[in-house]
């Protein structure tokens, strides 16, 4: 280790963070259109986006939580 950082570990946090993602980067991730994510969030099925004044966006581990529910519905079927 280096001189500062004695006793520092890496902790089993996942890779990505808690930020919070604007809707092209939601896209971008999901491959799904802004209406269908907006549908989903209306039928329950995709994460509620947080509103910052008049934008929205969507806590970066909540999708990516929805994507790899997604990935083991796929598994289990």
């Amino acid at each position: 280790p280096s001189p500062g950082r004695r006793g520092c570990e890496l902790s089993a946090a996942p890779a990505y963070s808690d930020r919070l993602l604007r809707l092209p980067a939601v896209q971008e991730l999901t491959g799904l259109a802004r209406a269908t994510i907006y549908k989903a969030v209306v039928q329950r099925s995709f994460p509620k986006p947080v509103k910052l004044g008049r934008a929205s966006a969507w806590p970066e581990a909540e999708v990516r939580d929805w994507i790899e529910a997604r990935k083991a519905e796929r598994s289990a079927a």
